[in-house]
């Protein structure tokens, strides 16, 4: 049986221009029987719309902060690295997937860039502008490694990702210093850890549209919930080829 074929989006190196990926994406996709490849950011608008109709699904990755100018504000000081060559890109994939309504999985970055490109905003630093945290309880920046949960959210009841996972209560890893702010106004929130933080985000009427703020890419092999995650994802790709 033909297996879908899954664009991703890369890491960018902006200092040599180089491209990377993980190979936890790679593994984590594999595993739920679907074909990852690694998209180039060279891709023009008419590219992205080609990419769009010829793969079966997308997974927008984790990576650097978007640039701030993309939600109307100035560089805070403790914004980190951008890639004004990835950001571009993804917005215009992201407007291309759309259109056709293939699913699409977002990581970490992945959830702040489709926000953003979605009309939302972001914090840029969660420490000094997310008040609920501001020398609050959870480290939303783990100190030990990825493979390991290092807190909590709630799943809102009767979303998609609660069916997926089977449960209301997620532990979860955590890598970022960024998060969703204001939510597009297409997007509701699935998922929130303890101090209110948006970590999940869906788009109703659309046939699979979901992004997290953790990595599930690194926890599918020991957790249950990530595993669905990736499967449930594959799942909907294959759909599409029928």
């Amino acid at each position: 049986m033909k297996k879908p074929v899954i664009g991703l989006t890369p890491a960018h190196d902006t200092d040599t221009g180089d491209l990377a990926m993980r190979s936890t994406y790679l593994k984590a996709l594999s595993a739920a029987d679907v074909i990852p490849v690694v998209l180039p950011l060279t891709l023009s608008p008419d590219g992205c719309e080609q990419m769009a109709e010829t793969l079966d699904g997308f997974v927008f990755t984790g990576g650097p902060d978007p640039h701030p100018f993309l939600f109307g504000e100035e560089t805070h000081r403790a914004c980190g690295n951008v890639s004004s060559v990835r950001d571009t890109m993804e917005l215009a994939l992201l407007a291309a997937v759309l259109k056709t309504g293939k699913p699409v999985l977002g990581i970490c970055r992945g959830i702040q860039i489709i926000n953003v490109g979605l009309g939302g905003t972001i914090y840029q630093d969660i420490l000094s502008q997310y008040s609920p945290n501001c020398g609050g309880p959870i480290a939303h920046r783990q100190p030990f490694a990825f493979h390991l949960p290092s807190h909590k959210v709630e799943v809102t009841a009767k979303s998609r990702l609660a069916r997926i996972c089977g449960c209301t209560a997620l532990a979860v890893n955590s890598m970022h210093h960024q998060a969703v702010r204001d939510l597009a106004p297409s997007l509701s929130a699935c998922a929130k850890a303890a101090d209110g933080l948006i970590e999940g985000v869906e788009m109703g009427g659309h046939p699979w549209f979901l992004a997290v703020q953790w990595h599930p890419e690194h926890l599918w092999e020991q957790d249950e919930a990530a595993a669905r995650l990736f499967q449930s994802f594959g799942d909907a790709c294959r759909a599409g080829l029928s």
